[in-house]
């Protein structure tokens, strides 16, 4: 029988991740401090991680982008990954980084529900196209955005010019078979509500399932899942294996103007 908690456990196979966290928040922590356009934790809603930072442009913004960070919904927040930015911002977007409410303090339908509120908060402060993209839990949170229960608004909704999902989640049913799940508190009925795969799309903007080549299988395998899927809905859909990289590399691309995935996610290639 499969060992699902191995096939979900990205510290374990990536030497050295203990020390990750600590570098990420350092490195987050000095590009904030030398940032000229910043409002950090724009309200969304009442909850103390309801929250998002807004790094700005030089100049007018030609829209906005939306990075919504993983950890399984149960660790992290926005001040992590703020650097990430850097890439989009250089060409002009503002970016919006929101916290959401963990687990299991939160379930992951409402963590979507989050999601959708903070989106809808950024976009009324930004005009323009909306880009949204997010990374491992992240990238099921902005996909589920997309599905045929999306809670956005029209005038919202409409703005969505394009979607990254980064080493994204869209099938959640395996998950129940984690131990992880004793936090996610997960059932059946929700775990196939929230899986994005299982959806129809609401509409057809273009979606892009990022992945890298050295990641667990099971991240491979989901981000070819939903491709796959959605391609048959007509849906715009890319497949792109990045050679080599692994779950926590995959997204340090994001602070580099000339990237292969910021162009992707800013709709440059």
């Amino acid at each position: 029988m499969r060992d699902w908690d191995d096939a979900y456990a990205n510290s374990a196979h990536i030497p050295g991740s203990d020390k990750m966290p600590a570098q990420w928040a350092e490195r987050a922590a000095a590009y904030r401090a030398a940032l000229k356009g910043f409002r950090p934790d724009v309200a969304y809603g009442s909850g103390e991680r309801q929250r998002f930072d807004l790094v700005l442009p030089d100049g007018d913004s030609r829209g906005l982008v939306v990075f919504v960070h993983g950890g399984y919904w149960m660790r992290f927040d926005k001040s992590t990954w703020t650097d990430l930015a850097e890439g989009a911002r250089h060409h002009g977007w503002a970016v919006a980084l929101p916290s959401y409410t963990l687990t299991p303090a939160a379930r992951i339908s409402g963590i979507t529900a989050e999601i959708t509120a903070a989106i809808a908060t950024a976009a009324s402060l930004v005009a323009g196209p909306i880009r949204l993209a997010g990374h491992s839990a992240g990238g099921h949170l902005v996909t589920r955005m997309l599905c045929d229960d999306s809670r956005l608004e029209p005038a919202v909704f409409n703005r969505i010019a394009g979607t990254l999902s980064i080493s994204g989640l869209h099938d959640l049913r395996p998950l129940l078979k984690t131990r992880m799940n004793e936090t996610l508190r997960m059932t059946m009925e929700e775990a196939t509500r929230e899986s994005a795969a299982l959806h129809l799309p609401r509409g057809h903007s273009p979606l892009t399932a990022w992945v890298g080549g050295s990641e667990r299988p099971e991240f491979i395998r989901q981000s070819d899942l939903f491709a796959n899927v959605w391609t048959g809905f007509d849906v715009p859909t890319r497949l792109v294996v990045d050679p080599g990289l692994n779950h926590f590399t995959v997204i340090d691309a994001l602070r580099d103007p000339s990237s292969p995935i910021t162009a992707r996610l800013i709709g440059l290639d």
